[in-house]
Parts: C-alpha cells; sequence; structure tokens
C-alpha cells in the first residue's frame, strides 16, 4: 500500500528513508497556532489529528497517511518552534538547567478502511550547560527555528552538549519507530 508522510519535515524524512520506507510527501498548511491546548500529549494529537483531516480529502487512493506534531517540554512550559531569536535563546539557556522533554503525537490513518489510529510517545533530553557563543552561533545558522524546542540532536554544534537521552532517539527527532510501526499495523489489520 502507498505510503503518504503528511509533513514537510526533514528529520521525519530521514527516519522514514533510514527505515528502509517508500513514500511520498503531502503537507497540510494547517493554521497550527489556531489549536491549542495546554496539556502537550493532548496538543500533539490534536495537531496530527488536524493534518490528517486536512489532507484526506486529497488523496483518492489506498494509503497509509502518517501525520505527526512535535512539543517540547520544559520548565513547565510548552516550546513549540520558536517564532524569533529570543524566543530561541529562551529556550536553549532553559537547557542548560532543565531536561527536555519530547511529546510527539502520531496519527496513521488507512485512507482506504478510514480506520484512524493516534499515540503519544515521550523522551527526555539531558543537556550539559549550552555556552552563549554556542547558542549564538545556532541561532545565525537559523535550523533552530524549523525544530521544536529550538534543537536537533543531530547538529553537529549542538550534539556535544547532549548529556543523556532517556527513550529513542527518533523520538527526540520527531517520529517514534516503533510507536510508527505498531500503529501501520493496526490500521492495516
Amino acid at each position: 500500500m502507498r505510503i503518504i508522510l503528511g509533513s514537510g519535515s526533514k528529520q521525519r524524512k530521514k527516519i522514514l528513508e533510514r527505515m528502509g520506507v517508500e513514500f511520498e510527501v503531502m503537507v497540510s498548511h494547517i493554521d497550527e497556532k489556531g489549536i491549542r491546548h495546554e496539556d502537550p500529549r493532548k496538543l500533539t494529537l490534536a495537531l496530527a489529528k488536524a493534518k490528517a483531516d486536512a489532507l484526506l480529502p486529497h488523496i483518492a487512493d489506498p494509503a497509509l497517511l502518517i501525520t505527526a506534531d512535535q512539543v517540547v517540554v520544559c520548565t513547565g512550559k510548552i516550546f513549540e518552534k520558536p517564532a524569533n531569536a529570543d524566543e530561541a535563546r529562551q529556550f536553549l539557556q532553559a537547557y542548560g538547567t532543565h531536561p527536555a522533554e519530547t511529546v510527539n503525537g502520531v496519527a496513521v490513518t488507512n485512507t482506504k478502511t478510514g480506520n484512524q489510529r493516534v499515540e503519544n510517545e515521550t523522551s527526555r533530553v539531558y543537556f550539559k550547560h549550552i555556552p552563549e557563543a554556542v547558542i549564538e552561533r545556532l541561532i545565525q545558522e537559523g535550523n533552530v527555528f524549523s525544530q521544536a524546542g529550538a534543537f536537533s540532536i543531530d547538529d553537529p554544534l549542538f550534539f556535544p552538549y547532549i548529556d543523556k537521552v532517556e527513550g529513542s532517539r527518533e523520538s527526540v527527532e520527531g517520529l517514534p519507530i516503533k510507536l510508527l510501526e505498531h500503529l501501520m499495523k493496526e490500521v492495516s489489520s
């Protein structure tokens, strides 16, 4: 069955490529800021479902549609993609003293049957102190603005400041593989 990744995320594309999955990409272009919830688990699930709902009318052939969203929780606050350099700086400075919890909402929809499953997965990342010069360089490079919580564990500049990860690397990157495989199997049967 055809597989569609309903996301423009470079990280999610890389994860599916590493899995050896053949897929195509469709982007929903929903207003993510128009969907709000104080609970990060409920927020990410609502966003993953909204992305699927926006794409389903555009898919005619049977397919498995994968949609997802991620936020980072640190110091009790939800960190999404930073809106500007000041917000990115605040996020990155917070990691020097507090761990970050990545919260993923994943939805897989079988477009033939309408069967949809949604679940969350979280991981926790602990950091070493991130020097101000490194924070400023990360902001100047600009990749922080396309990532929940303003970081990617793949970034060679950022990676040395990760102390440890509790959970899966793919979960931190934005698409937990074991959860994805489980949901794909459930909607296919």
